[in-house]
């Protein structure tokens, strides 16, 4: 009788749309599908939509999976959705997202995607180092010891309100001048849209583009980005900074410009090395814009990078030597 491997149900549920798949307990993603966030429909229409993804998922694996493990954004803990406000979700029980009846187990999104670096990718072999996906929003996670560090209270990590330009614009945030507001993927596509009076545009198309605009907004966002990555360094002296999430998938040409920066801002020390994500790139439940992953040229002088280097997303991992989920 052959032995099916274990594997977990993995979800990594977003404002603007959910990655999902089937991980094996050594971290080998089975398969990934995207599905959009129903979030103009309330809270409960997003727990709904999670619970029918995570029994597709289930029903195309080969037996019962070991458990769930689900990403999401805001505050949480291992049992409890407490509060996400572009969710507009409240304490919503774990439980409440399948009627499977196997293990579920909540992680802080980014916070998550740390851990999965740090065990299975660029961040793998470091103590102490930082983990910033660039998407919709800006937020990072402190990988501390070999850890995520979530603080006193669980709001470590909210680097996209670094007030970088303190007389700037107003972020949603309330404060002015916040990196999320310059360097956030869709902040670069607002801007770009504001100041070339066009009702929307998206980051890949500022990042490709050589009009005057854009290369005026996407030089703000590198900016903002090496002068937060500079106070960053300067606090807690990371072995490294691993960029993730859609941007990321500029390569160098978000890259090259934000390294050359904060070299040059931390003229006493050495710079960090700036590594991107090994984990969900392109083909894989996390992979960024499509635009962003062409290998087009950015602009004269630079090319764009051809996404992150393929490998296991790994949103949760069942621990071959612990016998248990494993997510924080």
């Amino acid at each position: 009788m052959s032995h099916t491997p274990a594997y977990v149900v993995a979800l990594d549920v977003g404002g603007t749309s959910m990655k999902g798949g089937l991980v094996s307990e050594n971290g080998v993603v089975l398969l990934s599908e995207r599905r959009p966030t129903p979030r103009a429909d309330g809270p409960e229409a997003v727990v709904t939509a999670i619970r029918a993804f995570i029994g597709h998922l289930a029903e195309t694996g080969d037996g019962s999976p070991a458990g769930v493990g689900l990403a999401v954004p805001g505050l949480v803990s291992e049992d409890t959705a407490l509060y996400a406000a572009n969710l507009g979700w409240r304490d919503i029980p774990a439980q409440d997202f399948t009627d499977l009846g196997v293990p579920v187990v909540l992680g802080h999104d980014v916070r998550t995607g740390g851990l999965a670096e740090s065990v299975l990718g660029a961040g793998r072999g470091a103590a102490d180092f930082l983990f910033l996906p660039i998407g919709t929003g800006i937020a990072g996670a402190m990988i501390v010891d070999g850890a995520p560090y979530g603080g006193a209270a669980g709001w470590s990590g909210e680097i996209g309100h670094i007030p970088v330009f303190p007389d700037g614009e107003q972020c949603a945030c309330g404060q002015y001048g916040c990196l999320e507001t310059y360097a956030s993927a869709a902040s670069v596509g607002r801007r770009y849209a504001q100041r070339a009076g066009l009702e929307s545009a998206k980051a890949e198309q500022v990042v490709v583009s050589d009009d005057p605009i854009a290369i005026e907004v996407w030089d703000e966002a590198v900016e903002a980005l090496s002068l937060a990555l500079a106070t960053y360094t300067l606090l807690l002296d990371p072995a490294m900074i691993v960029l993730g999430g859609g941007l990321s998938q500029a390569g160098p040409a978000l890259f090259d410009p934000v390294r050359t920066r904060l070299v040059k801002r931390l003229s006493f020390r050495e710079a960090p090395p700036l590594l991107p994500a090994a984990l969900g790139g392109r083909g894989h439940a996390g992979r960024g814009p499509p635009g962003l992953a062409r290998g087009r040229s950015a602009r004269p002088g630079g090319e764009l990078g051809r996404g992150c280097a393929s490998g296991a997303v790994g949103v949760v991992r069942c621990s071959a030597d612990q016998g248990r989920l494993a997510q924080r």
